[in-house]
């Protein structure tokens, strides 16, 4: 009896614990899903937010681009680690270039990565403009534009712009007018042309998390990692 006893104690103790082990999984599968649920309400609010904001302000048609003093070229690297060239480097340059011949801006800034001293974006970028017709002397380069945020706010900070025409892809130029009008800024988007879904997949995910931490940037009042003497283009 006293076996039969203990065999069922047993039992009834192994299909408790089973049973508990459930709520467990199904109460910590409840949290995740919550989780995952907030993350992507987050997400999907500020790309929804920053498009909005940016509505009407971008152009792709370059005879309806208004004027501006001051183009800001948004850098990249010119080359992907396949050694093929980046796309997106190739139509920004294209565009910022018809921008200027058209006269719809006299002067670009071109804000790029230059942390390491075998890496230079804008330098890089400053010969491809000049084989594209720019002239030199209208070209200036921001050596401090690690990351989009800075780029737009050295721009006013640094060499004195109030007023800026972004040149990217729309993606990009979203962000950036949605940073500038943060930062009083008025600012317009001209398009560059953009790559494919399926090659540019990658760029788009990361940009849906770029927009989040855009967004961080204004709630906490974030400032450009580096300012310094200022360099006004007149």
């Amino acid at each position: 009896m006293k076996t039969s006893f203990s065999i069922n104690r047993s039992l009834a103790i192994t299909v408790t614990d089973k049973a508990n082990s459930m709520k467990t999984m199904v109460r910590i599968s409840k949290i995740g899903f919550g989780i995952i649920l907030i993350l992507g309400l987050v997400i999907l609010g500020a790309d929804q937010l920053i498009s909005f904001t940016s509505k009407s302000r971008t152009y792709s048609d370059l005879d309806s681009v208004p004027q501006n003093n001051v183009g800001l070229l948004l850098g990249t690297g010119k080359h992907l680690q396949s050694g093929r060239i980046n796309l997106y480097y190739k139509y920004r340059i294209a565009a910022a270039a018809e921008l200027y011949k058209a006269g719809k801006i006299q002067h670009i800034l071109v804000s790029g990565d230059n942390s390491r001293k075998d890496y230079d974006e804008p330098s890089q970028i400053k010969l491809d403009l000049i084989k594209h017709g720019v002239h030199g002397s209208k070209i200036h380069l921001d050596y401090a534009g690690f990351r989009t945020f800075d780029s737009v706010i050295r721009c006013k900070e640094i060499f004195g712009q109030d007023s800026i025409t972004v040149i990217s892809q729309q993606f990009h130029n979203e962000r950036a007018i949605f940073i500038a009008d943060r930062k009083g800024i008025t600012a317009i988007g001209y398009n560059a042309q953009d790559i494919s879904l399926r090659a540019g997949y990658k760029v788009m995910i990361r940009e849906k998390l770029a927009r989040v931490k855009s967004l961080l940037d204004w709630i906490f009042n974030k400032q450009a990692k580096f300012l310094g003497e200022q360099i006004e283009i007149k």
